[in-house]
């Protein structure tokens, strides 16, 4: 896998449900590449902490190899990456063959698979159409969020390499479907619930659906 695109995001001010809100979905391209820390990514907004940001998803990666789907179904749109609002466009990621816990050398930098992401309104005001959630959810490719085990710097053409697989293999994609689908399993929830990566806000998402 290689590094396509490296991306941040400038503070946006945006109206939603008669509200005011900053987000930083709105990702640039920068040439000069981004520089990971345990946090984050230096320079990029993060309109909500609650969700975004923090040790467990320092930064999120999005496959370059979706793009030209999304661009049949969203012709009229100024196309680059970072559109998804992802700091990292990798080319060779797939959802499938991710899994949680897996650590990766990324440029200078170490990290940690750890959740999907999960489509908001905010992705709906990128892509100027809300519907564009529920297809987001369905097609399946959400890409993932990672933990910084190492800091450092990554740049256009830098390789994500496989350094460490975890014992249980629980896919990216897995997870998510699993996320949204109406019946849940609890097979699966019961594994992720070990898993030391998950948030204390999603464990308890995920007891709830147990009980």
């Amino acid at each position: 896998m290689k590094v396509v695109s490296t991306n941040i995001g400038e503070p946006v001010t945006i109206r939603w449900q008669g509200l005011e809100r900053v987000t930083g979905i709105f990702k640039n391209p920068v040439p000069e590449g981004i520089y990971l820390g345990s946090e984050g990514v230096t320079g990029d907004t993060i309109g909500n902490p609650k969700v975004h940001g923090g040790a467990m998803k320092a930064a999120y990666l999005f496959s370059a190899d979706q793009y030209p789907y999304w661009k049949t179904h969203y012709p009229s749109l100024d196309w680059e990456f970072g559109m998804f609002g992802e700091n990292l466009t990798i080319s060779g990621l797939d959802e499938n063959e991710l899994f949680m816990g897996s650590i990766y050398t990324l440029g200078e930098a170490r990290v940690r698979i750890t959740t999907p992401r999960e489509p908001c309104f905010k992705l709906g005001l990128r892509f100027k159409d809300q519907g564009i959630i529920d297809s987001f959810v369905k097609y399946g490719h959400p890409g993932s969020y990672v933990e910084v085990l190492q800091p450092g710097f990554i740049r256009e053409g830098d390789s994500m390499e496989l350094e460490e697989l975890p014992e249980r293999k629980i896919s990216i994609a897995a997870f998510f479907k699993m996320w949204y689908a109406t019946k849940k399993d609890h097979t699966l929830i019961r594994e992720v619930l070990h898993l030391p990566w998950i948030s204390e806000q999603k464990q308890k998402e995920l007891q709830r659906w147990l009980s």
